[in-house]
């Protein structure tokens, strides 16, 4: 069962983690990818730092078993630094909408890992039909052939990774079964993330010098930093530890609207057919998968009794009925 606060929340991050996209897409514009990302979480975990120092005491902020520190790891390592890196590079050759696209298949491939790693989620043949739906429509997305591999592809598959790292990541986070809470465990695997991604910027030659600081990326940087940094990976990261990485991962199910929809209002991007069959093909695979992963609230008492009421009436009418007809 999904609560309707976790519905709410669950709508949050899918709005934020969809801007998210258009957001880079503009900002690569300016920053360097690695380097973009590394700047990211530069911001998000001053914000968050600040915020968990006001507000936890210090027992609160001290790891204190195996579990808090493998999950502050597999958070700052695996779900945040890797998968971000591996986005913002391959969203440099992808539109928002197919970078969306394909990041999204974290709640199909989610299941997977958490089949193989933890005892309380597994697959079942419904969520198995929905992984297949979903990486048929990821090969329509990314149209392998020899073409699409020299025009993008590469950047396809990168975004393909991220979802991979980002799966197998909250399924780490979610093993790992610390003490602390989600805020203040991301508040310590951002500091972890910036410094992967600083190094591997580093590494690839990236320079400050190559930034052009102009509003739009300063802009940029503030959203994915603050609003789908700091703020959107405590609420997700609240709902991984409270609802499952199957259940809290379905966040992504809508995330490809949001941003195809704010690459087209805000890039003026559109949508090649293929992709947009691909991405239709992907969202099957969510529907079979997610309609066994979200319960909605009962109905009022009330109303279900209403319900009970009629079915009783229509059970005494056909029994009363077949009866005559004998």
């Amino acid at each position: 069962m999904v609560s309707r606060r976790s519905l709410a929340f669950g709508a949050l991050v899918s709005l934020l983690f969809g801007g998210n996209f258009v957001a880079v897409k503009a900002g690569l514009s300016y920053l360097p990818p690695l380097l973009f990302v590394a700047f990211r979480f530069d911001v998000a975990a001053v914000a968050l730092l600040g915020y968990v120092l006001v507000t936890r005491s210090r027992d609160d902020l001290l790891p204190r078993t195996r579990g808090d520190l493998a999950g502050i790891l597999a958070t700052g390592v695996l779900a945040l630094g890797l998968t971000n890196a591996l986005l913002f590079v391959g969203q440099q050759g992808a539109s928002s909408a197919v970078g969306a696209i394909l990041f999204s298949l974290n709640p199909i491939l989610t299941p997977v890992f958490a089949a193989l790693l933890l005892r309380d989620e597994r697959l079942s043949r419904r969520g198995a039909v929905g992984l297949l739906l979903g990486l048929v429509g990821v090969a329509l997305v990314v149209n392998p052939d020899p073409a699409t591999i020299a025009d993008g592809g590469v950047a396809k598959l990168l975004l393909f990774a991220a979802a991979v790292a980002g799966a197998l990541g909250t399924v780490l986070v979610r093993r790992s079964g610390g003490e602390l809470s989600s805020t203040v465990r991301t508040a310590w695997a951002l500091p972890f993330a910036a410094a992967l991604c600083h190094t591997a910027s580093l590494r690839a030659g990236e320079s400050v010098a190559g930034v052009v600081w102009a509003p739009a990326a300063v802009a940029a940087l503030l959203y994915v930093g603050v609003l789908a940094g700091a703020v959107a990976y405590v609420v997700y990261f609240g709902l991984l530890d409270t609802a499952g990485a199957t259940h809290t991962n379905v966040v992504f199910y809508a995330v490809p609207l949001v941003s195809t929809l704010g690459g087209w209002a805000l890039l003026g991007e559109a949508v090649a057919p293929p992709a947009a069959v691909g991405f239709l093909v992907v969202f099957a695979g969510f529907a079979v998968l997610g309609s066994e992963s979200l319960s909605l609230p009962a109905p009022p008492a009330w109303l279900a009794g209403r319900r009970r009421a009629g079915a009783d009436r229509l059970s005494v009418t056909e029994e009363r009925t077949g009866f005559e007809s004998d």
